[in-house]
């Protein structure tokens, strides 16, 4: 965990120097920050209208119990002994590092716990999500640009 003083002292020079990013790396820690938003994020009232949506999508189930007796018991058999990476935050989910990079972790990839499965960003800082567990993931409940509360599951994963 980077110490908030030295973490202070990088937002200082950003906002002195009027930098964007400064991505720093050692031995022991890697920190990016990034000032400002990537255009998905400019229109935070449709973020936040999708947010219940999204908390829908990822538990189809409950919504097709009513519907039909044996659909429910089917999708929570597939959902059985699938364990669930969640938010440590409040914040904007990305699946990549930019709009024209490949997403952190899709359906089928394999993880491990210090994989870095996406960013979220809180306060104009963006912080790496590790998986924390190991496995595969399958299925990935958040879209690029949502923004997911703390305890949302955002991927779900059959442990390794």
């Amino acid at each position: 965990m980077i110490d908030p003083t030295k973490l202070k002292d990088l937002i200082k020079l950003m906002v002195d120097n009027d930098l964007t990013e400064i991505d720093l790396q050692d031995d022991k820690e890697t920190v990016t920050i990034r000032r400002g938003h990537p255009p998905a994020a400019h229109a935070p009232h449709p973020a936040m209208m999708y947010a219940a949506p999204a908390a829908q999508a990822a538990a189809p189930a409950p919504a097709a119990a009513p519907a039909g007796g044996a659909a429910a018991p089917a999708a929570a058999s597939s959902d059985a002994g699938l364990i669930a990476i969640e938010s440590p935050m409040v914040g904007t989910f990305y699946s990549a590092a930019n709009p024209d990079s490949a997403p952190f972790v899709t359906n089928g990839a394999k993880i491990n716990p210090s994989t870095v499965v996406c960013l979220i960003e809180a306060m104009k800082v963006f912080n790496e999500i590790k998986a924390e567990k190991g496995g595969t993931v399958e299925r990935v409940l958040v879209k690029s640009g949502e923004a997911v509360e703390f305890g949302q599951k955002l991927f779900l994963v059959r442990p390794a």
